[in-house]
């Protein structure tokens, strides 16, 4: 038996380790977002490894201990062995979230008909051009320009904003108005994603945040922020408007995009969790990319060299 991965609980001093590692990312899904990990550690209860140069993130989905990885792609075979070595040595069953469709080759390869692939249509990433974005051009994107343009001619004196923390309060002012609009059954989630936003904002500077904001006579009507996921790709993270500004939305959106670093070249805009209002929303700004991520599970279960 190889000497065990040594698991931690995931903090803010692990984000060198992640940026040493990012370089070997094999994708580009919002799971692998380091602000993503940090911010929703309360409710993943997420740690990590480090062996020399893999990396490795264990957390609870749903009740099953689950793994996501950073390796280069020649080392996937082993780190598939220190992981199903772990899973069995805890005696749970062995799973991979967050894996890409281009490495499950990699993954068949290095073990041949021992694992199972599914993926989930609720869980699949947004992948959009960032020219798309920023000038909505096109005859697809028509609805978003008027949506825009109707903000723009009824609030001719909004003002777009970096997001900076003296704004970090009114964010949260919005969000509670959000939450007022939320049906009972979201609620959970929307308390969560508030818990994981707070984490962000107190640890904006070292997360390397960054965001956008529109104000309408010194109010604030919307607010966006995100990270990078690799130097090309960028992560929108959280993006909230106010309900009774019609436009708000399509506005954040594009002049966010407009005021992002150049060296982003594609915006990864995150999942629609099934819910069809977001789903509509999200195809409607016509993604390049609908990044579908895999769970990679044993065939069988095994603990000390026995099938289960």
């Amino acid at each position: 038996m190889t000497q065990p991965l040594s698991f931690h609980a995931v903090g803010l001093n692990d984000l060198h380790l992640h940026q040493k590692h990012a370089e070997n990312l094999l994708g580009m899904n919002c799971d692998l977002n380091f602000m993503n990990i940090f911010s929703w550690q309360f409710l993943y209860q997420t740690e990590v490894a480090e062996r020399q140069d893999l990396l490795v993130y264990r957390f609870v989905a749903d009740g099953h201990t689950a793994y996501m990885m950073m390796c280069d792609k020649g080392r996937i075979g082993e780190v598939l062995d220190l992981l199903v070595e772990e899973a069995g040595s805890m005696n749970h069953p062995f799973l991979l979230m967050g894996v890409n469709e281009e490495t499950l080759p990699m993954i068949e390869a290095a073990r041949p008909d021992y694992f199972m692939y599914e993926y989930n249509r609720n869980y699949c990433d947004y992948i959009y051009r960032r020219e798309s974005l920023a000038t909505l051009t096109g005859k697809k994107l028509q609805p978003k320009r008027n949506h825009v343009n109707k903000f723009c001619k009824s609030y001719p004196g909004y003002e777009y904003h970096p997001l900076t923390p003296n704004l970090f309060d009114a964010c949260l002012d919005l969000d509670a108005q959000w939450m007022d609009q939320e049906a009972d059954e979201q609620l959970p989630a929307v308390r969560n994603e508030r818990l994981s936003m707070m984490r962000v904002f107190e640890n904006w500077e070292q997360l390397g945040g960054l965001g956008g904001a529109v104000t309408v006579n010194g109010e604030l009507v919307a607010f966006t922020y995100g990270a990078e996921i690799t130097p090309r790709v960028f992560d929108v993270c959280v993006e909230k408007a106010h309900p009774f500004y019609e436009g708000a939305f399509a506005l954040i959106n594009r002049e966010f995009v407009r005021h992002l670093p150049e060296q982003y070249e594609l915006i990864n805009r995150e999942e629609d969790l099934g819910l069809e209002g977001l789903r509509k929303s999200k195809l409607s700004y016509r993604p390049e990319v609908i990044l579908k991520k895999y769970a990679v599970m044993a065939r069988h279960h095994f603990h000390d060299g026995k099938v289960i």
